[in-house]
């Protein structure tokens, strides 16, 4: 007997997997019929899971864990037991301001190096009456938590002497383009759009400010998850083989043509391939550059939800929406990331699991081979760019020594 499930999404490329995943017939091996619904707001996807019109989607993992602790609307539990990818988000500034912090840089930018000098420009315009304006996806987003841990780290203070405003993924590029901001921090392909059109140059990765930073995952609400358990573990099984086939680079080309179509991002195959295969334009008429990892969607359980990572999300909920430290809120966000349910789905297939739940993130700096539940695993560079780490164990004592 199949089994319907109908998964909501934003055009964006790390909308991979259950695209893939219902496209090459894996969900179909697991019993399963998706129904893929295309929004063009977090919001929107956000609310068509907590009414009921959708039974999972791919969400930004911290609106994951902001919903479950009722940031702004009524609290609604979530769970998020598969990661659908970790990073694949670019600051991409207008071209004049790109071009005077960028430097002598032929591709992306050092991060100390360019953050120095844009903190020169954002007290340059803040002093004539016109502060910088950044556009993020939403208030509740890795991209905005990246952002302004960037910009805090370079000493730049972010809603002090540069704004942040939320612009919906599909309009950054006209965004740029009408001057509404001055630089975006946004999922591809939509870097990519606006270097297209000469609005905007590429000048970082996210990839860059932390190596292996959690970004969408797979979201539920916890009364469906223990409802179709059964489902969600199918569909688990579906979008590893998903990603598998996603990152083999002997399917880019067809990956990249069914995730431009009409249905899906309705965009260039090219840009999209561009993704995929971690090339990058930086500037309308530059050289295309490689920067590996700057999506990652399979090797080093990247699927695998870390519940450190969400305490990690929950330290930034709780330093920039000016919060103080709650051990209830610490734990509620925590068991947001369901790695038990991972296991579950996984246990007995040739996944390699780790053998722990979570880890110090940002502590590691050369391959490192782990203790696993199952098959083998190594691990490779994990750091943020200033050399900060993350110890779960010790949240208040992490926030107290940031900047």
């Amino acid at each position: 007997m199949t089994t319907q499930l109908t998964i909501g999404f934003l055009p964006l490329v790390d909308a991979c997997l259950p695209i893939l995943a219902h496209e090459h017939g894996f969900a179909e091996d697991e019993g399963l019929s998706l129904t893929l619904v295309k929004d063009l707001s977090w919001a929107t996807v956000l609310d068509r899971l907590l009414y009921g019109h959708s039974d999972a989607a791919h969400m930004i993992a911290p609106l994951a864990i902001a919903t479950t602790l009722g940031r702004g609307r009524p609290a609604q539990p979530l769970a998020a037991p598969f990661v659908l990818g970790l990073n694949g988000n670019a600051i991409t500034l207008t071209p004049d301001i790109a071009g005077r912090v960028r430097g002598d840089e032929p591709g992306l930018g050092d991060p100390r190096v360019v953050g120095a000098a844009l903190r020169a420009v954002a007290r340059e315009r803040l002093a004539a009456g016109r502060p910088l304006t950044f556009g993020v996806v939403h208030r509740y987003s890795s991209h905005n938590y990246m952002l302004r841990y960037w910009l805090a780290a370079c000493g730049i203070r972010a809603d002090e002497e540069v704004e942040i405003r939320t612009v919906a993924p599909p309009f950054c590029a006209e965004a740029l383009e009408l001057g509404d901001v001055d630089g975006i921090c946004v999922g591809e392909p939509w870097n990519s759009v606006a270097v297209e059109r000469g609005v905007g140059e590429i000048v970082l990765s996210t990839a860059q400010i932390w190596r292996r930073g959690v970004e969408k995952v797979l979201a539920l609400r916890e009364p469906v998850l223990e409802e179709k358990r059964d489902a969600v573990l199918r569909l688990i099984r579906a979008l590893c083989r998903a990603a598998a086939h996603f990152v083999d680079p002997v399917n880019w080309e067809h990956n990249a043509q069914v995730l431009a179509r009409p249905e899906y991002l309705d965009g260039s195959p090219e840009l999209i391939r561009r993704a995929i295969s971690d090339q990058l334009l930086i500037a309308r008429g530059g050289k295309m550059i490689h920067y590996p990892d700057f999506m990652f969607q399979y090797r080093e359980a990247a699927n695998f939800p870390w519940v450190s990572q969400a305490e990690w999300l929950y330290s930034q909920m709780v330093r920039w929406d000016g919060l103080s430290y709650d051990r209830e809120d610490a734990a509620r966000a925590a068991r947001v990331f369901r790695p038990d349910v991972y296991r579950a789905a996984l246990l007995g297939t040739g996944e390699p699991l780790p053998g722990a739940s979570s880890k110090v993130e940002g502590s590691i700096s050369a391959p490192t081979v782990v203790g696993t539940q199952q098959g083998s695993m190594v691990l490779e560079t994990n750091t943020f760019f200033d050399g900060s780490v993350f110890d779960p164990h010790d949240i208040e004592g992490y926030l107290r020594q940031l900047p």
